[in-house]
């Protein structure tokens, strides 16, 4: 899951060294790289929230988009050589989920899909000055926190989503009472500390001289927080517009 997924771990840069070529990863080339995918990830994103505003049904772009970026990620985290081919694959299949997501949400919400947006870029950019600020020191207890809270949040929707097989769910996780609300924001904190962890990584791994195929890599991960950022931010306000 995002920063604590296999994808964002220091080893990882020193078991690559020296492996692709003479040109190493540089934090300004992370930069450029993730603004690219990004590129993908709104163009995609646009074309399936048009589309179910001309009352197309989306659902297979969707689920097509959802299953895909789950594969490609899966085989990115033990390729990370192929990411400068498969990380804006990952990107645009990512696109067409967010986008007929968004689009759903717009529906019921006007607006919701602005505010989730602005919400998820200040975070962003609150959390990088946190991190340059040196504010919050990323140790190893605070690694292995982050990344144990954040498997616990993947079980707990594991779960629920087994659940929602029988018609049941998790008491709280989709209510929109103050325990609903609070369950919310703690998630989105969660995912906000995964962003410390992202740019420590990107960080290292431009001091430590990984190849530059890793800035593809480090992008691609870099996106996964801010995805996951952005969905729960959007299930947040949603709670939010239904008190």
């Amino acid at each position: 899951m995002r920063s604590s997924n296999p994808s964002l771990r220091e080893k990882t840069f020193r078991q690559l060294r020296g492996l692709g070529g003479d040109a190493p990863m540089t934090i300004s080339g992370t930069i450029n790289k993730t603004l690219i995918l990004l590129v993908f990830l709104a163009a995609t994103a646009l074309y399936t929230w048009y589309q179910a505003y001309q009352g197309i049904d989306v659902s297979s772009l969707i689920i097509a988009g959802a299953i895909g970026a789950f594969i490609t990620a899966f085989i990115l985290t033990f390729a990370p050589q192929a990411s400068p081919y498969l990380g804006p694959l990952y990107a645009m299949l990512e696109g067409l989920a967010l986008g007929g997501i968004s689009a759903y949400y717009s529906m019921q919400y006007s607006g919701i899909t602005t505010q989730a947006l602005l919400l998820t870029f200040s975070i962003l950019l609150a959390m990088l000055l946190v991190y340059r600020l040196g504010w919050i020191k990323v140790t190893a207890k605070f690694r292995s926190g982050v990344i144990a809270a954040s498997f616990g949040v993947l079980l707990v929707y594991l779960f629920d989503f087994v659940l929602r097989l029988f018609s049941m769910n998790v008491p709280f996780l989709h209510e929109t009472g103050w325990i609903g609300i609070g369950i919310s924001l703690i998630i989105i904190g969660i995912a906000a500390l995964n962003l410390i962890l992202d740019f420590n990584f990107i960080e290292s791994g431009a001091h430590q001289q990984a190849p530059k195929y890793m800035e593809w890599y480090a992008g691609f991960s870099l996106i996964l927080t801010l995805v996951w950022l952005y969905l729960e931010i959007l299930r947040f306000l949603s709670k939010l517009n239904r008190n």
